[in-house]
């Protein structure tokens, strides 16, 4: 079974269980798979591969954390917690992100193969780190690891 049809499988599934958190985040993603399926040319029913459906999700888990971030730095505990909630949803379907250690590793590993120097080569070196952690590491995680690195 898909990731994307594993997903409508647990809204189903939410729904009939009147899990109205679980049922509400998923229904978000569903909706989120299908603009991204007419944005690609495949029409609200088309299928998205599972590579496509772990960026659309690592996409709004990202959008969550920063809303939940915001709504916290403005005070709204409540609003906060049900974005994160909302997150934790999706990460469940994610890849297991990796832990600092393994992440440090690989960006070690990549710099000394490319015997990158300086901080005026992170761009070669995120070039190079970035299809490595591909869905298992966030971005600015890994830009601040090479800046570190690099410095």
């Amino acid at each position: 079974m898909s990731l994307h049809d594993s997903i409508e499988t647990d809204l189903r599934t939410a729904m009939k269980a009147r899990d109205k958190e679980r049922t509400s985040a998923l229904r978000m993603a569903v909706a989120a798979l299908k603009n991204r399926a007419v944005a690609d040319g495949h029409g609200p029913q088309g299928r998205l591969d599972d590579e496509v459906v772990q960026q659309v999700l690592a996409s709004e888990v990202k959008r969550r954390r920063e809303a939940a971030t915001a709504f916290r730095d403005a005070g709204r505990t409540e609003s906060a917690s049900k974005e994160e909630a909302e997150a934790a949803v999706y990460e469940a379907y994610l890849p297991q992100q990796l832990g600092d250690d393994e992440l440090a590793a690989v960006v070690d590993q990549t710099i000394a193969e490319l015997g990158a120097q300086g901080p005026q080569q992170m761009g070669q070196v995120m070039k190079a780190v970035m299809p490595k952690v591909q869905g298992r590491a966030d971005g600015a995680r890994v830009s601040a690891l090479v800046k570190q690195r690099l410095a």
